[in-house]
């Protein structure tokens, strides 16, 4: 799913193509089984709330003509939510057959869905998928009982691991062909309960050292140690793996071999007393920092960022971090569930805000839309975070994170107080810690790397673009006469940082990438930092707040943030230079 495009456009069910509906409760495979039948990639997760609209594609290697639907995650047919509402109205469409699939592990919970499935009176094919992690908990199902009680073929599968698709297929070809011959009835009298008591049993087992680990991660005498030490350990993997890619592979490339190769061409077609000679190989150069910028400085990063992102969501700790916090959370009206938008937001706000979906009030939606766009940076910027304060101070990167969460607290708690509605109460389903399948995970890595490097990259070159022409054409010297004021007197900054916030419109990144180059102390990378981080949403997420929740609030979100960044970058250069004075032996 490209992560700029949330909604899908998926067709209703017609008499020249047969639609089939993928089904079930949130995180049991969906998204894995998705893609494998369709070779279609979708992003997976290992905990709810990953698909919060629909995906379709063509079935392959079925031999009749057929669409299959990712439907949203539900836990029975009475929407509660706007995704659950989404997966209710596509199955009143209509359909040809319903690939339901139950999680092993939990199946009582599933098998309430599963039943009201049944009562729709359409060919259904159950999938009891996690076969593999439920043999390792000691449970053991009576497939052949299972599928008599529920009237309809019901398949073990492991989804990761491609088990059980040979037979999936077969079913899906032997349905398709039956036309409207509906499976069996189920017994009106039956409940999970009684159909769970008929085929499951559970034995003794020896916890494995990955059940332990389970427990550990959700009480807080382990779980708070475990959550700090795998925050730093990401953070240290992700700073330091991505300063010696840069410095060993990225930067000798660039600096010995594409730049010289790159102003010995245009040399030989401009002049080097030209504009268009600045405008391409100049201080603000498009075809250097478009180069520089996007994979030099950001893309290794971002790559490892991706990898430690993908591994924690695939094993499942996230929704074990947000059962940590919960407590806090509440605090600042949001619940524990919401650290899955919120961490989302890490990578890209806009997925983030869509995936507000699935929270069951607008007041909830907004609070978290609202941090996520005022205080949580996205991979890019945070990749221009460490590629301006790395190297000079491990201690004011951290102290920007510090402030973001410090900031966000504040925010979520006044919103949580002024904001009208409710917000409802909630369970946080806790999946199983898994290991994580290595083919799966690079596939997601790979395409959300993919991504970003076609949706940084164009916005990246016109804003480098923009940026040329600004100061080559002396307009930079007006724009600075105007917001003088502002970047020089009260945040401290020399005038020329009017250019960062002039293309931090267009990228969050590009409010910080323009003060690599202006030779700042520490105070001012800080303060240039903190503004940046505050700063207006880009334009990719003010038009999805617009569609989520209408201008009125995009506008309201987009101002506020302009106003906090100026008014705590205004404060934090107020605080340093009285510092500065008082050490310097001036007193107070």
């Amino acid at each position: 799913m490209n992560c700029h495009s949330d909604r899908h456009q998926v067709s209703k069910h017609s008499s020249s193509r047969n639609r089939v509906l993928l089904m079930g409760n949130p995180n049991v495979g969906k998204s894995v089984i998705f893609s494998t039948l369709t070779k279609k990639r979708a992003m997976t997760a290992n905990y709810s709330g990953t698909t919060v609209t629909a995906m379709e594609g063509n079935l392959v290697h079925v031999k009749e003509s057929a669409t299959l639907v990712d439907v949203p995650g539900i836990y029975s047919l009475t929407a509660i939510s706007e995704a659950e509402q989404a997966a209710v109205t596509l199955l009143d469409e209509g359909a040809d057959l319903i690939l339901c699939v139950l999680d092993a592990t939990n199946l009582e919970r599933n098998l309430q869905l599963a039943l009201m499935i049944k009562q729709r009176q359409i060919p259904v094919i159950f999938m009891l998928n996690m076969m593999d992690v439920a043999e390792r908990k000691g449970i053991h199902i009576k497939v052949s009982v299972l599928e008599s009680l529920l009237g309809a073929p019901v398949i073990p599968t492991v989804a990761v691991k491609r088990s059980g698709f040979a037979r999936l297929l077969t079913e899906i070809n032997r349905t398709l062909r039956k036309g409207d011959d509906i499976d069996r009835d189920v017994d009106q009298t039956l409940t999970p309960e009684s159909i769970v008591s008929h085929v499951q049993t559970i034995s003794d087992y020896r916890p494995t050292r990955l059940d332990l680990l389970e427990k550990w991660t959700i009480q807080p005498h382990t779980g708070i140690p475990l959550a700090i030490m795998i925050i730093l350990l990401a953070m240290g993997c992700v700073v330091g793996i991505g300063k010696v890619v840069r410095s060993v592979i990225f930067l000798p490339l660039l600096n010995h071999y594409y730049i010289p190769f790159v102003e010995w061409l245009v040399s030989l077609v401009v002049s080097q007393d030209s504009v268009i000679h600045s405008v391409l190989v100049g201080e603000f150069g498009v075809l250097i920092k478009g180069v520089e910028w996007p994979f030099t400085l950001i893309l290794p990063y971002v790559f490892l960022f991706y990898i430690v992102l993908s591994f924690l969501e695939d094993c499942g700790y996230l929704p074990r971090l947000g059962i940590l916090i919960d407590g806090l959370l509440r605090r600042f009206g949001l619940q524990g569930h919401s650290i899955i938008p919120i961490s989302m937001g890490y990578g890209c706000a806009v997925p983030a805000i869509v995936g507000t979906r699935t929270a069951t009030s607008l007041k909830e939606r907004l609070i978290i839309s609202s941090l996520v766009s005022l205080a949580v940076p996205c991979i890019a910027q945070t990749g221009a975070f460490i590629a301006l304060l790395g190297d000079h101070s491990f201690l004011l990167l951290l102290a920007v994170f510090l402030l973001s969460f410090m900031i966000m607290f504040i925010s979520g708690s006044i919103l949580n107080r002024t904001l009208e509605g409710t917000l409802d109460p909630v369970l946080i389903e806790v999946p199983n810690l898994l290991v994580p399948n290595l083919h799966t995970m690079w596939n997601k890595i790979m395409l959300r790397t993919k991504h970003f490097m076609v949706e940084a990259e164009i916005p990246m070159v016109i804003g480098i673009l923009i940026a040329a022409l600004t100061i080559e054409t002396g307009a930079l010297s007006y724009v600075s006469f105007l917001i003088e004021p502002l970047v020089v007197n009260w945040l401290g900054l020399p005038a020329e940082a009017s250019v960062a916030l002039i293309l931090g419109v267009v990228r969050r990144e590009l409010a910080v990438l323009p003060l690599l180059g202006m030779d700042l102390t520490l105070g001012q990378m800080f303060v240039g930092s903190v503004v940046a981080l505050l700063y207006i949403p880009c334009m990719s997420v003010f038009f999805v707040l617009v569609k989520e929740f209408k201008l009125k609030w995009a506008v309201s979100i987009s101002g506020a943030t302009i106003l906090l960044a100026f008014l705590v970058g205004g404060i934090i250069h107020f605080l340093i230079s009285a510092a500065q004075h008082f050490l310097a032996g001036g007193g107070y």
